[in-house]
Parts: structure tokens; sequence; C-alpha cells
């Protein structure tokens, strides 16, 4: 099973490689990613940036988790 966001407003979907417990706290903690993402030397985890990305990208939208097979 992998899980992802999904965007409602546009219909856009990302499933990075990590558990759906990850993401959700990605989601809730965005703002302390971001700051973590600033002073990284070393830089997140892809599964991070990803998720950073996609949900800077739909900032204002309603984002939902989801699951595929």
């Amino acid at each position: 099973m992998q899980y992802g966001y999904r965007c409602d407003d546009c219909e856009s979907v990302l499933f990075p490689t990590t558990t759906r417990a990850e993401l959700r706290w990605l989601q809730d903690r965005v703002h302390v990613a971001r700051e973590v993402a600033k002073h990284s030397s070393t830089g997140l985890d892809s599964w991070m940036m990803d998720g950073l990305n996609f949900l800077e990208e739909h900032q204002g939208h309603s984002i939902v988790l989801v699951s595929r097979r």
C-alpha cells in the first residue's frame, strides 16, 4: 500500500516513498520542516522535500491523504 497527498482543488497527486504517519506528520508540521530545511547542511530526506514542494504548490487548497495498492 502506498500513501500520498491529493489536492482536491487541482486533482494533483503525489506518492512519496514513506509511511502514512510520516505524511500526516509533515502536513501537520510544515512550518517546522521548512525551518529545519533552511538550516540543514545535509538536506532533508527526499520524501520530505517532495512533500514540502507539493504542499507549498497547493497551499490554501484542500489536501487529503490518499492510498493506493
